[in-house]
């Protein structure tokens, strides 16, 4: 094969190395400002070129042959090394400038990154943001963005990240409440009380607790207590949960994130802060995900960094 022929190719290789990491004729169409038919043109000729099949195709899915495995590692490569250069030409160039793509899952979106943005457009006016609000893990390349927040204790392989935070779970109610129902000191009170659930899974209302360290009082004391809770009210959604607790209805489980509003105005009290309240949905350490480049745009970078200053632990693990 020829120069000239192996230079055509390169545009094919960049939209085959696409359609393989989107699993998706139409999502790499979209995301390539392209049509799927064009899409599929060009498949076409990258395999009429190197004659091999690159796709099994069937009714319901895309499979990538054995072939195809092959030419997608070097057509990857070769993406690879086309965005290391235009970040590398845009660490040069030294300003942040354009758009940064991030997700990040829903309510921590809403209620710790959401408010974070406008004091970033305004310290950074040349950098526009996207943000997706999303539950799925999303992939970085996949789902076409810059930048992926995700609660896990196991970052992926395969990517760069920073620690932001760890999340935990609380307890949390009214003061008028617990003036009228009294405060709970032990978990085996909330038996008598009102309890505002997450309502996910059957066992939402068992809930599970361990003293903390520096409150046992003895050693003959059970590691876990487990207590089955009711209560007229459960909501999947933190926000929804913190708004029924704010009008009295209960005793609410939510993520210390989404409660630190209104715990900070006074319009919600912590309860039984001397426990450890485990749960079995939205914990783990927060991690800031990013493909491993080898130079990051400055509008990357300083998304990166603002998001760090400004949510990361004080004890939170070296970058991943």
């Amino acid at each position: 094969m020829d120069a000239l022929t192996l230079y055509a190719l390169l545009p094919e290789m960049a939209v085959f190395a696409r359609v393989v990491e989107t699993g998706n004729f139409s999502v790499a169409a979209r995301q390539l400002g392209s049509t799927p038919s064009t899409i599929s043109r060009q498949i076409k000729k990258l395999e009429d070129t190197l004659s091999i099949r690159l796709f099994e195709r069937t009714t319901r899915e895309l499979r990538v042959t054995e072939s195809g495995e092959q030419i997608y590692r070097y057509s990857r490569d070769m993406v690879s090394a086309a965005m290391n250069a235009v970040d590398a030409a845009g660490n040069l160039a030294g300003t942040p400038r354009g758009r940064v793509n991030i997700s990040a899952p829903t309510a921590f979106a809403r209620t710790v990154i959401h408010p974070l943005i406008a004091h970033f457009l305004r310290t950074y006016p040349d950098v526009d943001v996207r943000l997706f609000f999303t539950d799925d893990n999303v992939e970085p390349v996949a789902g076409d963005l810059d930048l992926v927040i995700r609660l896990t204790n196991s970052p992926p392989t395969g990517l760069a990240g920073r620690p932001l935070r760890t999340v935990r779970w609380m307890l949390c109610a009214s003061r008028d409440y617990l003036d009228t129902f009294g405060t709970p000191h032990h978990p085996s009170e909330l038996s008598a009380h009102e309890c505002i659930c997450l309502g996910e899974k059957p066992d939402d209302n068992r809930w599970r607790f361990r003293r903390r360290a520096s409150h046992v009082k003895s050693v003959d004391e059970p590691e876990l207590h487990l207590v089955e809770v009711r209560g007229r009210y459960t909501a999947n959604h933190a926000g929804a949960r913190i708004d029924a607790a704010l009008e009295g209805f209960g005793i609410a489980s939510l993520p210390a994130f989404a409660a630190e509003a209104m715990l900070s105005k006074g319009a919600l009290v912590e309860v039984l802060s001397d426990w450890e309240f485990d749960v079995n949905a939205y914990v783990g350490s927060v991690w800031l995900l990013y493909p491993p480049n080898r130079f990051l745009p400055p509008k990357v970078r300083v998304l990166i960094d603002y998001l760090v200053a400004c949510l990361g632990d004080a004890v939170a693990p070296a970058e991943h």
